[in-house]
């Protein structure tokens, strides 16, 4: 080994050594005090790229899994008042029964099947989700069907619609005080023909003509009430999926992100007793050179 004082190249390598271990202490460190694997995207260039597109997709999922439930709520909705409207409807039934009784009172009946038909309008008329109304066809009603989507893609996409062809059309109706607009002709005409009968032309006949529009009436709800539960159920079916997917997804960004607290804390402690070693290594090499002085005397 030669011995020179310009350039001491055992301290200088000590030096290297020394920075490596700092340099290794501080990224164990980093990652404890962050509890992440990947700081920076120097530390993982391709996890860093893909942990952050699955971390875009587990946020689009859990919007599109608000987005079901939001859903859900609103067929709930319409669920619950379409078989209000359903109860009613038996209501009107039992009153057809009753005026084919010779003692019944005509003119209470009529006037009874005529304030159930009000409420029945009120109903459709004031059906609404966030203003937006679910059994007539409006500008931000059930006539345009409601488009959700149900994942990550914006072209999944679930369009509801349980009320085009069973309840909503271009038809309208006024029974009492009520005027309902955006309804199927079948339910129109039933609603029209409840308001036609009067306390003066009231008799077990008039009031039982009603039954044949009255029917249909119930045949475009029953309709509606099943297609509500269909889509019920896929939106089940999705929420179901959608839940599965987000851990999936999650775990696979926590493999990628997250990390291992027990390894970097060894990994710190290796590169301090390292760094403290170097440290101690590089003030000996450094000095080193001072024995040559030996020589001069």
């Amino acid at each position: 080994m030669a011995f020179n004082i310009n350039t001491n190249i055992g301290a200088l390598n000590a030096y290297n050594a020394l920075a490596k271990s700092n340099a290794q202490a501080y990224k164990a460190e980093l990652r404890l005090a962050t509890s992440k694997k990947i700081n920076t995207v120097a530390d993982d260039t391709s996890g860093f790229a893909t942990g952050k597109a699955l971390e875009q997709k587990v946020k689009l999922m859990q919007a599109a899994q608000n987005t079901v439930g939001s859903a859900k709520d609103m067929l709930s909705t319409a669920e619950t008042q379409l078989t209000s409207v359903k109860d009613l409807i038996t209501q009107i039934k039992t009153k057809i029964a009753d005026a084919s009784n010779p003692a019944a009172d005509k003119t209470r009946i009529a006037n009874d099947i005529k304030a159930i038909g009000e409420e029945i309008g009120n109903i459709f008329n004031n059906t609404k989700f966030n203003d937006t109304s679910l059994l007539v066809s409006a500008a931000n009603g059930a006539g345009n069907s409601f488009d959700y989507q149900t994942g990550a893609s914006s072209t999944d996409v679930l369009k509801v619609d349980y009320a085009s062809g069973n309840l909503t059309g271009t038809f309208s109706a006024t029974i009492g005080a009520i005027q309902v607009q955006g309804i199927n002709k079948s339910i129109a005409d039933s609603l029209n023909e409840m308001d036609s009968i009067t306390a003066a032309s009231a008799t077990g006949d008039s009031i039982g003509s009603i039954a044949t529009t009255l029917s249909t009436f119930e045949t475009s709800v029953d309709n509606s009430l099943s297609s509500v539960g269909n889509y019920q159920q896929r939106l089940e079916i999705k929420d179901d999926f959608l839940t599965t997917a987000i851990a999936n997804s999650t775990a696979s960004v926590s493999r990628l992100f997250d990390a291992d607290v027990a390894m970097e804390q060894l990994n710190s402690t290796k590169a301090q007793i390292s760094s403290q070693i170097g440290t101690s290594m590089l003030s000996q090499l450094n000095t080193q050179p001072k024995n040559l002085l030996t020589l001069f005397q």
